[in-house]
Order: C-alpha cells, then sequence, then structure tokens
C-alpha cells in the first residue's frame, strides 16, 4: 500500500469513526435516543457490508445468530442477579446488538427493518395498556392488567388460526422454564390442581415411580420418569408463585458459594485432589454456618 493509499485509508477510517461519535452537548433526549440507535444500524450495516464488511458477520444468518442472542439475554439476566450496573449496561448493549443483527438481516430480504420492529413494539404496548394511554384511564388494578393482557393475546392468536393454547410456547425456551408455561397456559380452562398440596402427592408419585425405573435398569424408563418430576416441579413452583428459572439460578449461586469456600479451605490446609467426602461434607456446613452469620 502507498502512502497516499494510507492516508486515505486514515481518511476514510476517521470519517466513519467520526460518523458514530455522539455529541456530548446535546441535551435533547431524543436526539441523543435517535443519534446512538442510528450510530448502532450504521456499525451493523458496514459489518454486514458485503465490499468491506466483517466476513464472520456477512455469513451468518437468523438461525446461527439465535443462540448468541439467547446467550446475550441469558448474560443481561446474570449482571441484574449481581447487581453489577456496568456490566448491565455492557449486556443490554450487546443484547440490543442481537435485535439490529436480526433486522438487519430482514431488511436484506426486504422483509422489514429496525424501524418496523421497533414501530410495532411501540404500537402494540399502547393496544394492551389502554389504560394508561386511552385519554381517561380505567384505573385497572396489575391483576386486572394481566388478566385483560392474557385475554387480548388469545384473541390475538385466535386471529392468526392459532388453535391450541400451547401452539406458541416458544420451542427454543429453557426446558424448565417452557413447562412452567405450559401448565400455566393450561391453567387458563382450568386443566390445573386446585393448590400446592395435589402437585406434591403427584411429585411423591413421580418420585416412587422413578425409583421403581432405577430398579428396572431400563435407561429410557428412568430418563422419562427424571423428566416427569422435572415437570412436576415446574408446576410446583407455578402453584408456588416461584420463577422456577430464578430459583434454580440462586441454587446454582448457592451451590457454587459454598464449592468454592471448600476449595479455599483444603487450599489453604495445603490439600489438593479429591478429599474425604466427610472433611467436604464439614466444610459445606462451615460455608453455611458463615453464611446464615
Amino acid at each position: 500500500m502507498s502512502a497516499q493509499d494510507t492516508d486515505k485509508a486514515d481518511e476514510k477510517s476517521a470519517s466513519w469513526t467520526g460518523d458514530l461519535q455522539l455529541g456530548s452537548g446535546s441535551e435533547d433526549p431524543r436526539s441523543k435516543n435517535a443519534a446512538a440507535t442510528q450510530a448502532v444500524l450504521d456499525v451493523m450495516a458496514q459489518l454486514r457490508n458485503p465490499n468491506g464488511g466483517c466476513p464472520w458477520d456477512v455469513e451468518q444468518n437468523f438461525r446461527t445468530i439465535a443462540p448468541y442472542t439467547i446467550e446475550e439475554a441469558y448474560e443481561v439476566a446474570d449482571a441484574i442477579e449481581r447487581n453489577d450496573m456496568p456490566a448491565l449496561k455492557e449486556e443490554l448493549g450487546d443484547l440490543l446488538f442481537q435485535v439490529a443483527f436480526h433486522a438487519r438481516m430482514a431488511e436484506e430480504l426486504g422483509a422489514f427493518d429496525f424501524a418496523d420492529v421497533a414501530q410495532a413494539l411501540a404500537d402494540k404496548m399502547i393496544e394492551r395498556h389502554p389504560h394508561v394511554f386511552s385519554e381517561a384511564g380505567d384505573g385497572r388494578t396489575a391483576e386486572q392488567q394481566t388478566v385483560a393482557w392474557e385475554t387480548l393475546k388469545a384473541e390475538k392468536r385466535a386471529a392468526k388460526g392459532v388453535t391450541s393454547l400451547l401452539d406458541d410456547v416458544a420451542m427454543a425456551l429453557p426446558a424448565l422454564q417452557r413447562a412452567e408455561k405450559l401448565t400455566k397456559r393450561a391453567a387458563r380452562i382450568n386443566f390445573d390442581w386446585p393448590s400446592s398440596t395435589e402437585v406434591l402427592e403427584k411429585l411423591d408419585e413421580e418420585l416412587a415411580e422413578l425409583k421403581a425405573a432405577e430398579a428396572s435398569g431400563d435407561q429410557d424408563h428412568i430418563a422419562e420418569e427424571m423428566g416427569d418430576i422435572l415437570f412436576v416441579m415446574a408446576n410446583l413452583a407455578r402453584k408456588l408463585k416461584v420463577d422456577p428459572e430464578e430459583a434454580l439460578r440462586r441454587a446454582n449461586a448457592k451451590f457454587t458459594r459454598r464449592f468454592q469456600y471448600i476449595e479455599r479451605a483444603l487450599a489453604e490446609a495445603g490439600r489438593t485432589g479429591p478429599q474425604p467426602l466427610d472433611d467436604m461434607e464439614a466444610l459445606w456446613l462451615e460455608a453455611k454456618r458463615a453464611e446464615r452469620k
């Protein structure tokens, strides 16, 4: 590359970077939001540009990007769980970029663009919140709004020709979360246990069936009964008004804290590798007592 070519490349880079920088002196939030959004869309368009874009980004499609979209949503939840505001800002940006990525690919196909996505969202929220956006609010409570929201969504599903309550429960949801949503949908037409007591009785029944399956040595049967138990647990969480995914995330975090306590204690004692279970159990109890204090 000649010196002249290098100068031109530097000028192009500087121009591109300058176009994406936001003016810090702007006082109008709408202008700031518009400029920031446009910056993201411009970056995305350049990454997908077959001439000079990123080869990896150009090769992607909806299916290959979907796992990253799910991963970014979980990283947002992780930042919230850790109450890490700097991380939350970054992870929300990463999630927004996923939306921009999908919208850009759809725009390239002539299906829709980012503006269509944003406008459809605004329209949907206004439609589903008449108690907020109508000229006179109707004094609806949060519970009443939830019922109204579900009624409206059911009408939308019927208009689309969706015949089963379960048809549009996303297959890509984590299995535990999807189980909870499936039972919640079924409960709309009263296909539900009256209380958590009956669910607990069902859990005892499923545990007995798992024991019988284990005794049989049939691995497929064991897996089936294990699935039944997990499904019942998701239903039980719903009856107890507990988010099963959140509950399991908290349990994972608790296990991690206590296990790392054991690791630190063993390392301080100069002990490495496998250790007697009784010793580690004693350290686990120490960790529990330390947390309670």
